[in-house]
Protein backbone atom coordinates (compact mmCIF):
# COMPACT_ATOMS: atom_id res chain seq x y z
CA UNK A 1 0.00 0.00 0.00
CA UNK A 2 1.01 3.51 -0.47
CA UNK A 3 0.59 6.79 2.04
CA UNK A 4 -3.11 6.89 0.53
CA UNK A 5 -5.71 5.87 3.58
CA UNK A 6 -7.35 2.68 2.41
CA UNK A 7 -9.73 0.08 3.89
CA UNK A 8 -9.18 -3.93 2.62
CA UNK A 9 -12.35 -6.09 3.23
CA UNK A 10 -11.12 -9.81 2.82
CA UNK A 11 -14.22 -12.59 2.61
CA UNK A 12 -13.05 -15.68 3.97
CA UNK A 13 -16.56 -17.39 4.18
CA UNK A 14 -20.38 -16.53 3.85
CA UNK A 15 -20.06 -14.90 0.34
CA UNK A 16 -20.86 -18.01 -2.10
CA UNK A 17 -22.75 -20.30 0.97
CA UNK A 18 -25.23 -20.16 3.87
CA UNK A 19 -22.50 -20.23 6.72
CA UNK A 20 -19.48 -19.97 7.39
CA UNK A 21 -19.51 -16.07 7.51
CA UNK A 22 -16.23 -14.33 8.81
CA UNK A 23 -14.27 -11.40 6.59
CA UNK A 24 -11.41 -9.16 7.59
CA UNK A 25 -11.52 -5.37 7.69
CA UNK A 26 -7.92 -4.12 7.42
CA UNK A 27 -6.42 -0.52 7.34
CA UNK A 28 -3.40 1.68 8.30
CA UNK A 29 -4.69 0.88 11.95
CA UNK A 30 -4.63 -2.86 12.18
CA UNK A 31 -7.11 -5.56 11.54
CA UNK A 32 -10.27 -6.67 12.72
CA UNK A 33 -12.38 -9.69 12.27
CA UNK A 34 -15.96 -10.04 11.86
CA UNK A 35 -17.27 -12.91 12.60
CA UNK A 36 -16.24 -16.38 13.02
CA UNK A 37 -18.56 -18.92 11.95
CA UNK A 38 -18.70 -22.32 11.07
CA UNK A 39 -20.79 -24.64 8.43
CA UNK A 40 -22.89 -27.62 8.75
CA UNK A 41 -21.87 -30.62 6.84
CA UNK A 42 -24.23 -31.78 4.11
CA UNK A 43 -24.94 -35.49 2.96
CA UNK A 44 -21.64 -35.08 0.93
CA UNK A 45 -19.72 -34.76 3.55
CA UNK A 46 -19.28 -38.13 4.70
CA UNK A 47 -17.77 -38.14 9.00
CA UNK A 48 -17.23 -34.49 9.12
CA UNK A 49 -18.26 -33.32 11.95
CA UNK A 50 -18.39 -29.22 10.82
CA UNK A 51 -17.12 -27.11 8.24
CA UNK A 52 -14.96 -23.98 9.04
CA UNK A 53 -13.02 -21.02 7.41
CA UNK A 54 -9.48 -20.92 6.73
CA UNK A 55 -7.67 -18.95 9.02
CA UNK A 56 -4.02 -18.77 7.34
CA UNK A 57 -4.89 -14.64 6.06
CA UNK A 58 -5.65 -13.72 9.96
CA UNK A 59 -2.99 -16.22 11.42
CA UNK A 60 -0.54 -14.59 8.94
CA UNK A 61 -1.63 -10.98 10.07
CA UNK A 62 -2.11 -12.12 13.63
CA UNK A 63 -0.07 -9.31 15.06
CA UNK A 64 -2.10 -6.62 13.31
CA UNK A 65 -5.67 -8.24 14.95
CA UNK A 66 -7.15 -5.91 16.82
CA UNK A 67 -10.30 -8.11 17.68
CA UNK A 68 -13.35 -10.06 16.67
CA UNK A 69 -16.35 -8.66 16.99
CA UNK A 70 -19.28 -10.51 16.41
CA UNK A 71 -22.91 -9.72 14.86
CA UNK A 72 -24.66 -12.06 16.85
CA UNK A 73 -24.84 -15.69 18.56
CA UNK A 74 -26.07 -17.81 15.92
CA UNK A 75 -23.00 -21.09 14.68
CA UNK A 76 -22.77 -20.02 11.92
CA UNK A 77 -21.30 -16.51 13.17
CA UNK A 78 -19.17 -17.70 16.54
CA UNK A 79 -19.09 -21.42 16.04
CA UNK A 80 -15.64 -21.57 14.75
CA UNK A 81 -14.19 -19.07 17.15
CA UNK A 82 -12.47 -22.23 18.97
CA UNK A 83 -10.24 -22.94 16.00
CA UNK A 84 -9.10 -19.65 15.24
CA UNK A 85 -8.51 -18.89 19.44
CA UNK A 86 -5.98 -21.45 19.70
CA UNK A 87 -3.69 -19.78 16.74
CA UNK A 88 -4.53 -16.17 17.46
CA UNK A 89 -5.15 -14.31 20.95
CA UNK A 90 -7.33 -10.95 20.22
CA UNK A 91 -10.58 -9.15 22.20
CA UNK A 92 -13.87 -10.30 21.23
CA UNK A 93 -16.53 -7.70 21.26
CA UNK A 94 -20.48 -9.04 21.21
CA UNK A 95 -23.61 -8.26 23.09
CA UNK A 96 -23.95 -9.98 26.10
CA UNK A 97 -26.35 -12.94 24.95
CA UNK A 98 -23.82 -13.43 22.25
CA UNK A 99 -20.83 -13.45 24.73
CA UNK A 100 -22.71 -15.83 27.01
CA UNK A 101 -23.15 -18.34 24.01
CA UNK A 102 -19.33 -17.88 23.88
CA UNK A 103 -18.10 -18.09 26.51
CA UNK A 104 -20.15 -21.58 27.04
CA UNK A 105 -18.36 -22.68 23.80
CA UNK A 106 -14.56 -21.50 24.88
CA UNK A 107 -15.19 -23.21 27.85
CA UNK A 108 -16.20 -26.34 26.58
CA UNK A 109 -12.65 -26.03 24.70
CA UNK A 110 -10.31 -25.10 27.37
CA UNK A 111 -10.01 -21.52 26.00
CA UNK A 112 -12.36 -19.26 28.27
CA UNK A 113 -8.98 -17.58 29.93
CA UNK A 114 -7.25 -17.09 26.94
CA UNK A 115 -8.45 -13.26 25.62
CA UNK A 116 -10.72 -11.30 27.41
CA UNK A 117 -14.38 -11.03 26.31
CA UNK A 118 -15.54 -7.45 26.34
CA UNK A 119 -19.63 -6.80 25.95
CA UNK A 120 -20.59 -4.09 22.85
CA UNK A 121 -23.49 -1.73 23.49
CA UNK A 122 -25.30 0.21 21.10
CA UNK A 123 -24.38 3.77 22.54
CA UNK A 124 -20.99 3.36 22.97
CA UNK A 125 -19.00 3.17 19.78
CA UNK A 126 -15.70 0.90 19.91
CA UNK A 127 -12.04 2.63 18.10
CA UNK A 128 -9.82 -0.81 16.80
CA UNK A 129 -7.15 0.55 15.58
CA UNK A 130 -8.21 3.83 13.14
CA UNK A 131 -11.55 2.10 12.95
CA UNK A 132 -14.92 3.27 15.09
CA UNK A 133 -17.37 0.20 15.14
CA UNK A 134 -20.92 1.38 15.99
CA UNK A 135 -23.02 -1.21 17.39
CA UNK A 136 -26.57 -1.20 15.44
CA UNK A 137 -29.41 -3.16 17.39
CA UNK A 138 -31.47 -5.21 14.88
CA UNK A 139 -34.42 -7.84 14.70
CA UNK A 140 -32.98 -11.74 14.01
CA UNK A 141 -34.41 -14.64 15.13
CA UNK A 142 -31.91 -14.42 18.26
CA UNK A 143 -32.04 -11.43 20.79
CA UNK A 144 -29.14 -9.01 21.04
CA UNK A 145 -28.31 -9.10 17.10
CA UNK A 146 -26.06 -5.93 15.65
CA UNK A 147 -25.40 -4.75 12.30
CA UNK A 148 -21.94 -2.94 12.73
CA UNK A 149 -21.53 0.82 11.59
CA UNK A 150 -17.59 1.59 10.50
CA UNK A 151 -16.23 5.40 10.34
CA UNK A 152 -13.21 4.81 8.39
CA UNK A 153 -10.76 7.36 6.39
CA UNK A 154 -11.97 6.54 3.23
CA UNK A 155 -15.78 6.76 4.50
CA UNK A 156 -18.74 5.05 6.40
CA UNK A 157 -18.80 1.09 5.82
CA UNK A 158 -22.12 -0.82 6.96
CA UNK A 159 -22.33 -4.01 7.39
CA UNK A 160 -25.99 -5.19 8.05
CA UNK A 161 -25.27 -8.47 9.70
CA UNK A 162 -28.09 -10.94 9.82
CA UNK A 163 -31.70 -8.64 10.18
CA UNK A 164 -35.34 -8.16 9.15
CA UNK A 165 -37.54 -5.20 9.77
CA UNK A 166 -40.41 -6.00 12.10
CA UNK A 167 -42.82 -3.08 12.78
CA UNK A 168 -44.32 -4.55 15.84
CA UNK A 169 -41.27 -6.19 17.31
CA UNK A 170 -42.44 -8.82 20.44
CA UNK A 171 -39.15 -7.06 22.36
CA UNK A 172 -37.41 -3.65 22.07
CA UNK A 173 -37.05 -1.62 18.99
CA UNK A 174 -36.36 -4.14 16.26
CA UNK A 175 -34.21 -2.82 13.44
CA UNK A 176 -34.70 0.83 13.36
CA UNK A 177 -34.30 2.45 9.96
CA UNK A 178 -33.81 5.94 11.44
CA UNK A 179 -31.09 4.69 13.27
CA UNK A 180 -29.17 3.40 10.17
CA UNK A 181 -29.97 6.79 8.56
CA UNK A 182 -28.66 9.14 10.98
CA UNK A 183 -25.40 6.60 10.57
CA UNK A 184 -25.34 7.13 6.73
CA UNK A 185 -25.56 11.09 7.38
CA UNK A 186 -26.91 13.17 4.27
CA UNK A 187 -23.69 11.28 2.38
CA UNK A 188 -25.09 8.17 2.51
CA UNK A 189 -22.18 5.07 3.45
CA UNK A 190 -19.47 4.60 1.31
CA UNK A 191 -20.12 1.29 1.39
CA UNK A 192 -22.86 -1.47 2.18
CA UNK A 193 -22.69 -4.82 2.94
CA UNK A 194 -26.55 -6.09 3.42
CA UNK A 195 -27.49 -9.77 3.89
CA UNK A 196 -28.96 -11.90 0.99
CA UNK A 197 -30.37 -14.95 2.25
CA UNK A 198 -34.33 -14.09 1.37
CA UNK A 199 -33.70 -11.49 -1.36
CA UNK A 200 -35.58 -14.04 -3.51
CA UNK A 201 -38.60 -13.46 -1.17
CA UNK A 202 -40.59 -11.37 -2.01
CA UNK A 203 -42.64 -9.04 0.05
CA UNK A 204 -41.70 -8.80 3.84
CA UNK A 205 -41.30 -11.72 6.20
CA UNK A 206 -44.24 -12.58 8.03
CA UNK A 207 -43.79 -10.56 11.70
CA UNK A 208 -43.25 -12.81 14.73
CA UNK A 209 -46.55 -11.02 16.49
CA UNK A 210 -48.20 -12.91 13.81
CA UNK A 211 -46.17 -16.27 14.47
CA UNK A 212 -47.15 -15.77 18.30
CA UNK A 213 -51.22 -15.43 17.35
CA UNK A 214 -50.56 -18.92 15.61
CA UNK A 215 -48.95 -20.88 18.51
CA UNK A 216 -51.67 -19.55 20.57
CA UNK A 217 -54.49 -20.61 18.45
CA UNK A 218 -52.87 -24.32 18.94
CA UNK A 219 -52.60 -24.24 22.66
CA UNK A 220 -56.11 -22.83 22.89
CA UNK A 221 -57.64 -26.10 20.71
CA UNK A 222 -55.27 -28.56 21.49
CA UNK A 223 -56.91 -31.11 23.56
CA UNK A 224 -53.72 -33.27 24.20
CA UNK A 225 -50.15 -32.89 24.98
CA UNK A 226 -48.03 -30.23 22.65
CA UNK A 227 -44.63 -31.04 21.67
CA UNK A 228 -42.59 -27.94 20.32
CA UNK A 229 -39.50 -28.01 18.19
CA UNK A 230 -37.34 -25.31 17.28
CA UNK A 231 -33.63 -23.03 16.88
CA UNK A 232 -32.45 -23.88 20.38
CA UNK A 233 -30.85 -19.74 20.09
CA UNK A 234 -34.40 -18.74 19.22
CA UNK A 235 -34.89 -17.04 23.07
CA UNK A 236 -37.87 -14.90 21.62
CA UNK A 237 -39.71 -18.10 20.26
CA UNK A 238 -38.92 -20.39 23.60
CA UNK A 239 -40.63 -16.90 25.53
CA UNK A 240 -43.44 -16.89 23.11
CA UNK A 241 -44.13 -20.87 23.68
CA UNK A 242 -43.68 -20.16 27.46
CA UNK A 243 -46.31 -17.50 27.71
CA UNK A 244 -49.03 -19.61 25.81
CA UNK A 245 -48.55 -22.09 27.85
CA UNK A 246 -48.44 -19.87 30.75
CA UNK A 247 -52.21 -18.51 28.86
CA UNK A 248 -53.40 -22.26 28.26
CA UNK A 249 -52.55 -23.49 32.33
CA UNK A 250 -49.94 -25.84 31.11
CA UNK A 251 -46.87 -27.13 31.90
CA UNK A 252 -43.64 -26.73 30.19
CA UNK A 253 -40.95 -29.70 30.18
CA UNK A 254 -37.66 -29.15 27.86
CA UNK A 255 -35.86 -32.03 26.44
CA UNK A 256 -32.49 -31.38 24.97
CA UNK A 257 -29.05 -29.93 26.45
CA UNK A 258 -28.65 -26.77 23.92
CA UNK A 259 -31.82 -25.80 25.13
CA UNK A 260 -31.62 -26.70 28.36
CA UNK A 261 -28.21 -24.13 28.27
CA UNK A 262 -29.79 -21.37 26.29
CA UNK A 263 -32.87 -21.08 28.58
CA UNK A 264 -30.72 -20.91 31.45
CA UNK A 265 -28.19 -18.43 29.98
CA UNK A 266 -31.19 -15.91 29.05
CA UNK A 267 -32.74 -16.28 32.08
CA UNK A 268 -29.66 -15.73 33.92
CA UNK A 269 -29.43 -12.51 31.62
CA UNK A 270 -33.07 -11.41 32.39
CA UNK A 271 -33.46 -11.83 28.59
CA UNK A 272 -36.06 -14.52 29.07
CA UNK A 273 -38.90 -15.03 31.77
CA UNK A 274 -39.38 -19.00 32.80
CA UNK A 275 -43.01 -19.98 33.58
CA UNK A 276 -44.12 -21.55 36.35
CA UNK A 277 -43.73 -24.86 36.23
CA UNK A 278 -40.98 -24.99 34.23
CA UNK A 279 -38.64 -28.35 34.04
CA UNK A 280 -35.17 -28.77 32.53
CA UNK A 281 -35.49 -31.86 33.25
CA UNK A 282 -38.21 -34.20 32.33
CA UNK A 283 -37.71 -36.73 34.71
CA UNK A 284 -38.72 -33.70 37.36
CA UNK A 285 -42.09 -33.20 35.61
CA UNK A 286 -44.83 -34.53 37.49
CA UNK A 287 -47.59 -37.53 36.03
CA UNK A 288 -49.54 -34.53 34.41
CA UNK A 289 -52.98 -35.29 31.90
CA UNK A 290 -51.67 -34.89 28.44
CA UNK A 291 -53.66 -31.69 28.12
CA UNK A 292 -51.83 -29.91 31.05
CA UNK A 293 -48.50 -30.79 29.27
CA UNK A 294 -45.92 -29.09 27.23
CA UNK A 295 -42.86 -30.69 26.08
CA UNK A 296 -40.15 -28.46 24.37
CA UNK A 297 -37.74 -30.07 22.67
CA UNK A 298 -34.65 -30.19 19.88
CA UNK A 299 -34.69 -31.83 16.94
CA UNK A 300 -36.23 -29.66 14.28
CA UNK A 301 -34.23 -30.52 11.78
CA UNK A 302 -34.94 -34.14 12.00
CA UNK A 303 -31.46 -34.91 13.58
CA UNK A 304 -31.35 -38.52 14.46
CA UNK A 305 -29.88 -37.87 17.72
CA UNK A 306 -31.98 -35.05 18.88
CA UNK A 307 -34.41 -35.33 21.73
CA UNK A 308 -38.05 -35.30 18.82
CA UNK A 309 -36.17 -38.01 16.75
CA UNK A 310 -35.55 -40.70 19.99
CA UNK A 311 -38.82 -39.65 20.91
CA UNK A 312 -40.87 -40.52 17.48
CA UNK A 313 -38.65 -43.47 17.25
CA UNK A 314 -39.36 -44.85 20.88
CA UNK A 315 -35.35 -45.01 21.92
CA UNK A 316 -35.84 -41.95 24.32
CA UNK A 317 -35.70 -42.91 28.25
CA UNK A 318 -38.34 -41.39 29.76
CA UNK A 319 -40.78 -39.80 27.00
CA UNK A 320 -42.49 -41.24 23.73
CA UNK A 321 -44.81 -39.62 21.17
CA UNK A 322 -49.22 -40.45 22.48
CA UNK A 323 -51.88 -40.62 20.10
CA UNK A 324 -53.13 -37.22 20.11
CA UNK A 325 -50.24 -35.58 20.53
CA UNK A 326 -49.90 -32.20 18.55
CA UNK A 327 -46.17 -31.42 17.07
CA UNK A 328 -45.54 -28.02 16.00
CA UNK A 329 -42.30 -27.57 14.20
CA UNK A 330 -41.59 -23.86 14.42
CA UNK A 331 -38.72 -23.66 12.78
CA UNK A 332 -37.21 -23.04 9.09
CA UNK A 333 -36.26 -26.31 7.20
CA UNK A 334 -32.13 -25.81 6.21
CA UNK A 335 -31.54 -27.41 2.72
CA UNK A 336 -30.36 -30.73 2.96
CA UNK A 337 -32.55 -31.91 5.54
CA UNK A 338 -35.42 -32.30 3.90
CA UNK A 339 -35.32 -36.16 3.46
CA UNK A 340 -34.68 -36.42 6.95
CA UNK A 341 -37.55 -34.29 8.39
CA UNK A 342 -40.07 -36.07 5.89
CA UNK A 343 -38.90 -39.15 7.61
CA UNK A 344 -39.10 -37.47 10.82
CA UNK A 345 -42.74 -36.21 10.41
CA UNK A 346 -43.88 -39.64 8.78
CA UNK A 347 -43.10 -41.40 12.02
CA UNK A 348 -44.90 -38.95 14.38
CA UNK A 349 -47.74 -39.41 12.36
CA UNK A 350 -47.60 -43.37 12.11
CA UNK A 351 -47.40 -42.80 16.03
CA UNK A 352 -50.40 -41.03 15.79
CA UNK A 353 -49.66 -37.78 16.37
CA UNK A 354 -50.54 -34.64 14.71
CA UNK A 355 -48.29 -32.30 12.80
CA UNK A 356 -47.43 -28.51 12.05
CA UNK A 357 -45.16 -27.53 9.98
CA UNK A 358 -43.69 -24.12 8.29
CA UNK A 359 -44.52 -24.91 4.92
CA UNK A 360 -48.47 -25.33 5.81
CA UNK A 361 -49.18 -23.50 8.69
CA UNK A 362 -47.59 -19.58 9.97
CA UNK A 363 -46.06 -21.26 12.81
CA UNK A 364 -42.41 -19.65 11.77
CA UNK A 365 -41.14 -16.76 10.31
CA UNK A 366 -37.72 -16.11 9.03
CA UNK A 367 -35.01 -13.74 10.95
CA UNK A 368 -33.43 -12.82 7.19
CA UNK A 369 -35.12 -9.75 5.61
CA UNK A 370 -37.21 -10.32 2.43
CA UNK A 371 -37.05 -8.67 -0.84
CA UNK A 372 -38.84 -5.27 0.41
CA UNK A 373 -37.18 -5.70 3.07
CA UNK A 374 -33.68 -5.51 1.85
CA UNK A 375 -34.94 -2.35 -0.67
CA UNK A 376 -35.54 -0.13 2.71
CA UNK A 377 -32.47 -0.71 3.87
CA UNK A 378 -30.65 -0.30 0.89
CA UNK A 379 -32.63 3.11 0.73
CA UNK A 380 -32.36 4.06 4.00
CA UNK A 381 -28.46 4.34 3.74
CA UNK A 382 -28.35 5.13 -0.08
CA UNK A 383 -24.70 3.26 -0.16
CA UNK A 384 -22.19 4.40 -3.33
CA UNK A 385 -20.88 1.12 -3.09
CA UNK A 386 -22.69 -2.43 -2.50
CA UNK A 387 -21.37 -6.06 -1.72
CA UNK A 388 -23.93 -8.62 -1.08
CA UNK A 389 -22.81 -11.31 1.96
CA UNK A 390 -24.37 -14.57 3.70
CA UNK A 391 -25.82 -16.14 0.49
CA UNK A 392 -25.34 -18.63 -2.21
CA UNK A 393 -24.11 -17.13 -5.21
CA UNK A 394 -27.35 -16.92 -6.85
CA UNK A 395 -28.47 -14.76 -3.66
CA UNK A 396 -25.22 -12.40 -3.33
CA UNK A 397 -26.41 -12.11 -8.02
CA UNK A 398 -29.98 -11.17 -6.96
CA UNK A 399 -29.44 -8.86 -4.40
CA UNK A 400 -26.83 -7.15 -6.09
CA UNK A 401 -29.40 -6.61 -8.72
CA UNK A 402 -31.47 -5.23 -6.44
CA UNK A 403 -29.19 -2.93 -5.15
CA UNK A 404 -28.60 -1.52 -8.63
CA UNK A 405 -32.57 -0.71 -8.67
CA UNK A 406 -32.67 0.57 -5.66
CA UNK A 407 -29.80 3.76 -7.58
CA UNK A 408 -26.40 1.94 -6.79
CA UNK A 409 -24.41 2.34 -10.26
CA UNK A 410 -23.99 -1.44 -11.89
CA UNK A 411 -20.31 -0.59 -12.04
CA UNK A 412 -20.21 -0.11 -8.07
CA UNK A 413 -22.35 -2.90 -7.09
CA UNK A 414 -19.83 -5.50 -6.97
CA UNK A 415 -19.66 -9.33 -6.31
CA UNK A 416 -17.29 -10.76 -4.26
CA UNK A 417 -16.21 -14.36 -3.05
CA UNK A 418 -14.71 -15.86 -0.37
CA UNK A 419 -10.82 -15.06 -0.76
CA UNK A 420 -11.37 -12.12 -3.17
CA UNK A 421 -10.13 -8.80 -1.25
CA UNK A 422 -11.24 -5.41 -1.43
CA UNK A 423 -9.43 -2.62 -1.49
CA UNK A 424 -11.27 1.34 -1.00
CA UNK A 425 -9.33 4.41 -1.37
CA UNK A 426 -11.01 7.95 -0.53
CA UNK A 427 -11.99 8.20 -4.28
CA UNK A 428 -11.45 4.48 -5.74
CA UNK A 429 -10.89 1.32 -5.05
CA UNK A 430 -9.15 -1.99 -6.25
CA UNK A 431 -9.68 -5.66 -6.39
CA UNK A 432 -6.59 -7.48 -4.75
CA UNK A 433 -5.25 -10.57 -5.43
CA UNK A 434 -7.29 -13.63 -4.28
CA UNK A 435 -5.94 -15.63 -1.25
CA UNK A 436 -6.96 -19.16 -0.40
CA UNK A 437 -9.91 -19.34 1.06
CA UNK A 438 -11.09 -22.97 0.63
CA UNK A 439 -12.76 -23.87 3.84
CA UNK A 440 -11.48 -26.72 6.19
CA UNK A 441 -13.17 -30.12 7.23
CA UNK A 442 -12.69 -31.23 11.17
CA UNK A 443 -13.79 -34.47 11.42
CA UNK A 444 -13.08 -35.15 15.19
CA UNK A 445 -9.84 -34.06 16.34
CA UNK A 446 -8.18 -34.14 12.88
CA UNK A 447 -8.86 -30.23 11.68
CA UNK A 448 -7.61 -30.20 7.76
CA UNK A 449 -6.45 -33.93 7.09
CA UNK A 450 -9.81 -34.80 5.99
CA UNK A 451 -10.24 -32.72 1.80
CA UNK A 452 -11.63 -34.26 -1.33
CA UNK A 453 -9.56 -36.74 -1.79
CA UNK A 454 -10.53 -38.57 1.40
CA UNK A 455 -14.05 -37.70 0.57
CA UNK A 456 -14.00 -38.85 -3.01
CA UNK A 457 -12.55 -42.50 -1.09
CA UNK A 458 -15.10 -42.47 1.40
CA UNK A 459 -18.20 -42.02 -1.33
CA UNK A 460 -16.29 -44.98 -3.03
CA UNK A 461 -16.38 -47.07 -0.12
CA UNK A 462 -19.56 -46.39 0.55
CA UNK A 463 -21.05 -47.07 -2.76
CA UNK A 464 -19.61 -50.07 -3.92
CA UNK A 465 -17.62 -51.64 -0.92
CA UNK A 466 -14.57 -53.06 -0.12
CA UNK A 467 -12.39 -56.33 -0.72
CA UNK A 468 -9.60 -57.39 1.05
CA UNK A 469 -6.94 -60.00 -0.25
CA UNK A 470 -4.66 -61.42 2.08
CA UNK A 471 -2.00 -63.77 1.27
CA UNK A 472 1.29 -65.48 3.18
CA UNK A 473 4.17 -66.64 1.02
CA UNK A 474 7.72 -68.05 1.68
CA UNK A 475 10.44 -64.86 0.90
CA UNK A 476 12.67 -67.31 -0.92
CA UNK A 477 10.59 -69.70 -2.71
CA UNK A 478 7.76 -67.32 -2.58
CA UNK A 479 5.35 -70.55 -2.07
CA UNK A 480 1.97 -69.95 -0.57
CA UNK A 481 1.72 -70.37 2.99
CA UNK A 482 -1.79 -69.60 3.93
CA UNK A 483 -4.31 -67.53 1.65
CA UNK A 484 -5.41 -66.46 -1.04
CA UNK A 485 -8.22 -65.26 1.51
CA UNK A 486 -10.46 -62.33 0.26
CA UNK A 487 -12.36 -60.18 2.76
CA UNK A 488 -15.85 -58.48 1.54
CA UNK A 489 -17.03 -55.81 3.46
CA UNK A 490 -20.09 -53.53 1.12
CA UNK A 491 -19.18 -56.19 -1.25
CA UNK A 492 -21.28 -58.56 -1.86
CA UNK A 493 -22.53 -61.79 0.77
CA UNK A 494 -19.93 -63.83 0.68
CA UNK A 495 -22.57 -66.90 0.55
CA UNK A 496 -24.63 -66.16 -2.01
CA UNK A 497 -21.50 -65.16 -4.44
CA UNK A 498 -18.76 -67.47 -3.15
CA UNK A 499 -18.40 -68.70 -7.15
CA UNK A 500 -17.59 -65.02 -7.85
CA UNK A 501 -14.41 -65.28 -4.68
CA UNK A 502 -13.19 -68.80 -5.82
CA UNK A 503 -12.68 -67.33 -9.05
CA UNK A 504 -10.76 -64.24 -7.66
CA UNK A 505 -8.82 -66.39 -5.55
CA UNK A 506 -7.92 -68.34 -9.00
CA UNK A 507 -6.70 -65.07 -10.88
CA UNK A 508 -4.83 -64.25 -7.67
CA UNK A 509 -2.88 -67.93 -7.94
CA UNK A 510 -2.10 -67.38 -11.71
CA UNK A 511 -1.30 -63.60 -11.28
CA UNK A 512 1.66 -64.84 -8.58
CA UNK A 513 2.68 -67.59 -10.83
CA UNK A 514 3.54 -64.94 -13.66
CA UNK A 515 4.89 -61.96 -10.69
CA UNK A 516 8.91 -62.48 -10.10
CA UNK A 517 9.49 -63.69 -6.97
CA UNK A 518 10.82 -60.76 -4.49
CA UNK A 519 8.88 -58.47 -6.70
CA UNK A 520 5.68 -58.07 -3.93
CA UNK A 521 4.86 -54.66 -5.25
CA UNK A 522 4.36 -55.19 -8.48
CA UNK A 523 2.21 -58.27 -7.70
CA UNK A 524 0.17 -56.09 -5.06
CA UNK A 525 -0.59 -53.65 -7.85
CA UNK A 526 -1.47 -56.34 -10.15
CA UNK A 527 -4.38 -57.90 -7.66
CA UNK A 528 -5.30 -54.67 -7.15
CA UNK A 529 -5.87 -53.75 -11.27
CA UNK A 530 -6.70 -57.21 -12.19
CA UNK A 531 -9.72 -58.03 -9.71
CA UNK A 532 -11.43 -54.68 -10.00
CA UNK A 533 -11.34 -55.50 -13.99
CA UNK A 534 -12.77 -58.56 -13.42
CA UNK A 535 -15.16 -57.90 -10.95
CA UNK A 536 -16.12 -54.95 -13.28
CA UNK A 537 -17.00 -57.46 -15.99
CA UNK A 538 -18.49 -59.84 -14.11
CA UNK A 539 -20.81 -58.00 -11.47
CA UNK A 540 -20.59 -54.08 -12.96
CA UNK A 541 -19.40 -53.52 -10.22
CA UNK A 542 -16.37 -51.84 -8.95
CA UNK A 543 -14.88 -51.72 -5.19
CA UNK A 544 -11.55 -50.36 -3.38
CA UNK A 545 -9.54 -53.59 -3.41
CA UNK A 546 -6.67 -53.88 -1.04
CA UNK A 547 -4.08 -56.31 -1.33
CA UNK A 548 -2.10 -57.27 1.65
CA UNK A 549 1.29 -59.76 0.59
CA UNK A 550 2.95 -60.96 3.24
CA UNK A 551 6.27 -62.89 3.37
CA UNK A 552 7.99 -65.12 6.21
Amino acid sequence: MNDSPYVTITPLGGLGEIGLNCMTVASAGGMAVIDCGLMFPSDYHLGVDVIIPRFEHIVHNKDDVQGIVLTHGHEDHIGALPWLLQQIKAPVYGSAFTLALVEHKLREHGLLDRVPLILARPDTPILLGDITFHFLPVCHSIIDGYALGMETAVGRILHTGDFKLDAEPLEGAGTDLERFRRFAGKKGVRLLMADSTNVEREGKSLSEREVKESLRRFFLRSTGRIIVTLFSSHIQRIQEVFDCARESNRKVAVVGRSLVNNIETAAALGRLTPPPGLFLDPADAPALPDEEMVLLVTGSQGEPLSALSRIATGEHRQLEIHRGDTVIMSSRLIPGNTMAVNRLINTLYRQGAEVYYESVHAIHTSGHAHREELRAMMEAVSPEYFVPVHGEYRHLVKNSRLACECGVSPEKSLILEDGQPLTLFRETLRFEEPIEAESILVDGKGVGDVGQVVLRERHLLGEEGLVVVSLTLDAETWHVLQGPELISKGFVFEQQFSHVLDDSRCLVLDLLENTEIGDKEKLQDRIRSSLRRFFRKVLARDPVVIPVVTTI
